[in-house]
């Protein structure tokens, strides 16, 4: 099962987020691809959805970039900035208690103990 985007899209930036707290510097189709293979194909990022949520991140300051030559091509590689690692922390923390939240919505399991 794939997840819709419109899942995806509120969870997008705790996402990126979490995989550059986790992985370090990536650039864009490697953060598509660890989040598959992660996910075990649930969770595809698009180009789409990916960049412009990388440059809003970048214009709060989450997030730095370094461009590296590779021959003819360039490659952009992002990073957490030192504010970035802190909302990182609070992104996570925040989406666990949103999780464990709507658990307690969703899980009739729980209403009725």
């Amino acid at each position: 099962m794939i997840f819709s985007s419109e899942l995806i899209k509120g969870t997008l930036k705790t996402i990126v987020l979490k995989m550059l707290a986790d992985n370090g510097r990536m650039y864009g189709y490697e953060l598509t691809q660890k989040v598959k293979e992660q996910t075990a194909d649930r969770i595809q990022l698009t180009e789409g959805a990916l960049y412009p949520t990388l440059h809003a991140l970048e214009q709060e300051g989450l997030v730095t970039t370094q461009l590296e030559y590779m021959g003819k091509r360039v490659r952009k590689y992002y990073s957490l900035s030192p504010s970035g690692q802190t909302r990182a922390t609070e992104k996570v923390s925040e989406f666990a208690e949103f999780v464990n939240t709507m658990k307690l919505l969703l899980d009739t399991d729980l209403k009725t103990a």
